[in-house]
């Protein structure tokens, strides 16, 4: 099936890139690689590839620095990292580097061609420039902002994550359970704690009074709830 689609596969480690790259291609994705943060780079911003897997350990120039210097150059396309282990997404979520999602390692082939094409279903086919409205914001979910009163809100990853999802999902009832697959995946040995306090972190962001929230709310016992009416 031929989906038009530009992979950049960024990863110093040969014998996974292959793997990565084949399979992509196999899947009918047109695919670039690169071994290194420089490399990195000058494939991204010569080709402007959809879609950037990219290590967060490289050679020459981490995935973070290099996420960040093409989102200055304008690149606004999805990057996913590749991190190794799961504590990392805590550091990535310390800073804002622009990165749109992320996956851990060691990665189910089958897991990483199913996010990147829900990727394409969602993000690039229905989201590239559009917006999810609600108030007086919008949020962009590939560069994980948001714009309240004209100005820009950055969002970590996880918040971002947990924002689209309430959003695709406005109105209904969302349990702790579904909320925390959906937001760290399947081997998720997170707590409701964790999940809590992220949402009290993204409250404080859209909120005016997050102590009273009038978009997200807690329905005791069973999870939230975002009103967009």
């Amino acid at each position: 099936m031929q989906k038009d689609i530009k992979v950049a596969v960024v990863e110093d480690d040969e014998n996974l890139r292959f793997l990565v790259s084949h399979r992509l291609q196999s899947e009918g994705y047109t695919v670039f690689e690169a071994a290194d943060g420089l490399e990195a780079e000058e494939v991204i911003m010569t080709e402007r590839p959809d879609i950037v897997l990219l290590d967060w350990m490289l050679p020459k120039k981490q995935g973070s620095e290099v996420c960040q210097s093409v989102r200055e150059k304008g690149f606004d396309n999805l990057i996913i990292m590749m991190t190794a282990k799961a504590q990392d997404v805590d550091k990535i979520d310390a800073y804002s580097f622009g990165i749109s999602d992320y996956v851990t390692k060691p990665f189910n082939m089958d897991v990483l061609i199913a996010l990147i094409d829900n990727k394409v279903k969602f993000a690039i086919n229905s989201e590239k420039t559009e917006a999810h409205k609600f108030g007086d914001m919008e949020h962009f979910p590939n560069t994980h902002s948001l714009v309240k009163d004209g100005k820009k809100v950055e969002l970590t990853i996880l918040e971002n994550r947990i924002l689209l999802y309430f959003l695709k999902n406005e109105n209904k009832i969302i349990n702790r359970d579904e909320l925390m697959m959906v937001v760290w995946g399947y081997n998720s040995d997170v707590n409701t704690r964790t999940l809590d306090m992220h949402i009290v972190r993204l409250r404080k962001k859209i909120e005016d009074n997050p102590d009273k929230p009038h978009y997200l709310q807690t329905i005791r016992g069973v999870g939230y709830k975002f009103l967009t009416e």
